[in-house]
């Protein structure tokens, strides 16, 4: 069958209207005709038969066989203007009409962390990433997504993998980038038996690693690995969540600490390790919230003995169990919530009843932020902008940061 691609899709697939129906065409672009064979709503390329003038050459070899990017095969500035579509969209579909700003976009090799999968099949252990839409492994000599010195490390990973004994689904390989070296992060496996960990203890040293663990148990740790949050070093707890690219990080809590100008105090909601409260505390006092008990303690380890910056306190406290109530939202002039995908929703109607002043919403999914800013403008916020970011080069996914004032 032949199709002319009308849209993308928001999982980056093409989108072409058949009578009654549409159908999702992996690798086709808007504007292209295409020859397809259908099953249901999906869509299998066989032939492009009218190429967009927007479709480039892939960076990467594994491209249309590893799961990780889904655009490569186009330009930078459509797919920026396409990510930046999915916030304003999201936003409509809550009736928020505001134009979004330009949206800002990291580079290739700027990613500091990378996550392989480790599967056993017939014997025979795989090490890579994902394939599209299946459990198959893709084994990579390449990525540039990732910063070179991960991407240098594969032999490495190749190597701890195969000391690996992981479980019938498998297990992964967090690779974190830090100012002192690899930080690596096992999961999928049982608890180590003496002789066990002493192998994995002898690699880890043997490569240099600047730590090396399964889980939340630390196997070594050679040095610290430090990730800078402006001006402060912070170890994170092993695979804690942190931002993918540092610049774009960086970005994020410029724009937020413009917004909260002097604030008097700024309760920082989902910290994660401290990535806005370090950055923000250079100007105004922040109090820390994280329901994660590790990144709790890293916050806490990092704002000892600082210098030069306002006062820091931090809360260990589930905040999709417990949101900070009306009452604990008193003694705040401005609050940045940076929630997981699934969006802050009790938090939001919390906040919707406080007098808080001013507030920045940080998440990675444009659905749940619409909901949580409709909340808000409901209880009588304004929107004052928004900012998609993409620290997701050539995936489907799309941050944001919108700024509002009560």
């Amino acid at each position: 069958m032949n199709l002319t691609i009308a849209s993308m899709g928001a999982k980056g697939e093409g989108v072409a209207h058949v009578p009654d129906s549409i159908v999702h065409v992996p690798f086709a672009l808007p504007g292209e005709t295409v020859n397809v064979a259908v099953n249901g709503t999906r869509g299998t390329m066989i032939s492009l038969m009218t190429a967009s003038p927007d479709r480039i050459e892939p960076a990467c070899k594994h491209f249309e066989v590893c799961g990780g990017c889904v655009v490569q095969h186009w330009a930078r500035e459509p797919m920026l203007a396409w990510k930046a579509s999915q916030v304003s969209d999201a936003l409509k579909a809550r009736g928020i009409d505001i134009a979004v700003n330009s949206i800002i976009g990291s580079q290739p090799g700027e990613r500091r962390r990378a996550t392989f999968t480790v599967r056993e099949e017939r014997g025979v252990k795989k090490i890579g990433y994902n394939a599209a839409h299946t459990h198959d492994v893709v084994e990579i000599s390449e990525c540039p997504v990732a910063d070179p010195a991960i991407v240098a490390a594969l032999p490495t990973v190749r190597a701890l993998a195969r000391l690996m004994k992981v479980k019938r689904e498998g297990g992964h390989i967090a690779v974190t980038l830090s100012k002192s070296g690899l930080d690596m992060a096992m999961t999928g496996m049982e608890p180590l038996k003496p002789e066990q960990r002493r192998e994995f203890s002898e690699f880890a040293l043997k490569h240099d690693l600047a730590r090396l663990s399964l889980d939340v148990d630390v196997i070594v740790e050679a040095r610290k690995p430090i990730i800078h949050f402006g001006i402060v070093a912070v170890t994170p707890p092993p695979g804690g969540f942190l931002q993918a690219c540092e610049s774009v990080e960086a970005a994020m809590a410029m724009e937020v600490a413009a917004h909260f100008g002097k604030a008097k105090k700024v309760a920082d909601l989902f910290a994660g390790s401290g990535a806005f409260t370090f950055r923000l505390a250079k100007a105004m006092p922040m109090h820390a919230v994280e329901g994660d008990k590790a990144n709790v303690g890293a916050i806490d380890r990092g704002r000892r003995g600082l210098q030069g910056m306002k006062a820091i306190t931090v809360e260990e406290r589930d905040l999709f169990r417990r949101p900070l109530l009306v009452k604990d939202l008193k003694e705040y002039d401005a609050v940045i919530f940076d929630p997981p995908r699934a969006g802050a929703e009790d938090q939001a109607k919390m906040l919707a009843k406080s007098t808080v002043k001013k507030i920045a919403a940080v998440s990675c999914n444009p659905g749940t932020l619409a909901r949580d800013l409709r909340i808000l403008l409901d209880g009588g916020y304004k929107l004052k902008s928004v900012t998609p970011y993409d620290q997701f080069l050539w995936s489907a996914h799309v941050e944001a940061v919108a700024l509002l004032e009560r």
